[in-house]
């Protein structure tokens, strides 16, 4: 997987209802419990009600979430990647 350079991650919520991410490398996956995102610091897992993606620019590593957020879990676990392989290269195959 090809790194993106100059990313920096950084993971701002307000008031556990909207959150701001920067060094997202690839959306792995996403539903209203559950996001799981591949960033520069490795897997992180974001669980919680009613999530949504409000705005994703993959170019820029940048994504906005809403929804009740309850737990940020990273993770260095590889198995979720698929090299080479965006989440929206794997919808429209």
């Amino acid at each position: 997987m090809e790194e993106k350079t100059g990313l920096s991650h950084r993971l701002i919520i307000n008031n556990r209802e909207k959150g701001s991410l920067t060094g997202i490398l690839d959306v792995i996956s996403f539903d209203e419990n559950m996001i799981v995102l591949d960033t520069d610091m490795g897997l992180l897992t974001i669980k919680g009600k009613d999530l949504h993606v409000s705005r994703l620019t993959l170019e820029k590593g940048e994504i906005d979430l809403e929804g009740r957020t309850d737990s940020f879990v990273y993770s260095s676990n590889e198995s979720y990647r698929k090299a080479g392989q965006s989440l929206l290269t794997r919808l429209f195959k």
